[in-house]
């Protein structure tokens, strides 16, 4: 399909910003009709270009299961968007507020104003949905757009530019490609509000640069989300949760399950039932079209060095499932793979694991259980495995983290009415649903005065009625 729009990613992001900013003040904030017309027709390519999405992820992933491309991907995504469609008109009506009774009677009121343009910095592990929900919210809340793809998907990344170019004019919706450089130079852009999924790491220097020039962020980073299987639990129930939410695109996701807290007397059961809900999901084993490959070498080295670090501190690494040696007929293809015995004097339990690999930890107590997660940075996400309500209320008010899921794993991402976002290490803010409206919107509180009010009674000169109305107002 031919673009109408020419989307120069080889142009400068500040002249990119500048066209951009530019036409938001020519233009001001669009309606409700342009609004809903363009998110109508960013669902429409996304469905046109389905086939086209899942072969370049697979591309760059060497090889990525095309369920698990639409399944985690565009089902989400198109949902996101309808729900947008849905529940836009409400969320932009200005919302009326009380006004004290000696104010009266003055109104006072909240509009939400689109704030300009929003910078998306966007992650290799879902890297088109993780670039056009962003932009999705952005494009309901009025606002306009650069994104910054990863340069780990090159493939993903010039189907994505396409895409933008066909639907969007530059000075709407911008593509900039690049290295890490053009990614630390774009972080530093004075976007109205970045927007930055990836690592902690990464995430603290985006928030460093944006400072400069006192840019709003939403970080969504990641952490070690950790799942508790209850003692009595089904394990066979807990262990299938687990692993589809562990191995769905091979781990790469920044809220999968990254180690599981299960009580000492059930270890070996949950050994079991983890490995034959690896071998129900993926009977053909790792060489299976529904399995998922490590993006590159280089994230599949790293995974490697955490398990041989494991080994080397006495931990036992134990392959599972189906024919686990068949990973190697595929170029960086991990195993399913649990550890047991991890230690925090590992690397495996300090670093987001990001991969097909499952430390197992033991507790005795609940309490035990929560000191641990305690111990640790405050993670993405959390899972419990229980029925039981005051255990579940136990680890809802003792533990914080930015969602959970209680018996399964990663459901809560896919529920639009839930604001995602993590809490300190793991992010800051939130969008989806209509938390993420207001995150790309100023909240302009506006108070008008009424042709008839008695404000006048307290400006100078002042005198006894003054003193009256002052009295009454302490009390």
């Amino acid at each position: 399909m031919n673009s109408p729009h020419a989307n120069p990613a080889s142009v400068h992001p500040n002249f990119l910003l500048a066209r951009q900013r530019s036409a938001f003040l020519h233009e001001g904030a669009p309606t409700l009709a342009q609004r809903r017309a363009d998110l109508r027709r960013l669902k429409a390519v996304i469905l046109a270009r389905r086939s086209e999405i899942e072969q370049a992820l697979k591309a760059d992933f060497g090889h990525r299961s095309t369920h698990e491309t639409t399944i985690m991907e565009l089902v989400p995504l198109v949902h996101g968007i309808n729900y947008l469609l849905r529940n836009l008109r409400r969320w932009m009506r200005p919302q009326k507020r009380q006004v004290p009774l000696h104010f009266q009677p003055a109104s006072a009121r909240i509009e939400y104003q689109p704030l300009g343009v929003i910078g998306i910095m966007v992650p290799w592990n879902y890297p088109m949905s993780l670039a056009l929900m962003p932009l999705a919210t952005a494009i309901a809340a009025g606002n306009r757009a650069m994104i910054k793809p990863s340069e780990y998907t090159p493939a993903t990344t010039r189907l994505l530019q396409a895409m933008m170019a066909e639907l969007f004019a530059p000075e709407q919706v911008a593509v900039v490609t690049g290295d890490a450089s053009v990614g630390e130079a774009f972080s530093g852009l004075a976007f109205d509000h970045l927007v930055f999924t990836g690592s902690t790491a990464v995430g603290k220097a985006v928030m460093r640069a944006a400072s400069e020039h006192l840019v709003p962020v939403t970080l969504e980073l990641g952490g070690k989300s950790p799942a508790i299987v209850e003692r009595g639990h089904d394990l066979e129930r807990a262990a299938g949760s687990i692993a589809y939410g562990k191995l769905a695109n091979a781990g790469q996701t920044c809220i999968a399950p990254d180690y599981v807290l299960v009580h000492e007397a059930e270890v070996d059961g949950f050994v079991q039932a983890y490995d034959q809900a690896v071998r129900t999901l993926y009977p053909e084993g790792p060489s299976s079209v529904n399995y998922t490959s490590i993006v590159n070498e280089r994230h599949y080295g790293r995974i490697c060095a955490l398990l041989d670090d494991a080994r080397a501190h006495g931990a036992r690494v134990s392959e599972v499932g189906a024919q686990p040696d068949d990973a190697r007929q595929r170029p960086h293809t991990l195993a399913p793979t649990l550890v047991l015995g991890a230690s925090n004097e590992m690397r495996i339990m300090q670093d987001e694991i990001f991969g097909p690999v499952l430390p197992v930890i033991t507790y005795r107590t609940l309490d035990e259980a929560i000191a641990h997660i305690n111990a640790h940075p405050r993670p993405l996400a959390l899972y419990y495995f229980g029925f039981d309500r005051a255990s579940q209320r136990q680890v809802l008010d003792r533990t914080t983290s930015g969602n959970v899921t209680l018996n399964d794993t990663l459901l809560h991402f896919a529920q639009d009415d839930l604001p995602f976002g993590g809490v300190g290490p793991s992010g800051i803010g939130a969008y989806h649903g209509i938390e993420g409206f207001r995150a790309l919107s100023h909240a302009k509180g506006i108070f008008q005065q009424s042709r008839i009010n008695f404000s006048g009674l307290l400006r100078p000169p002042f005198g006894q009625l003054a003193q009256l109305i002052v009295k009454f107002l302490l009390r």
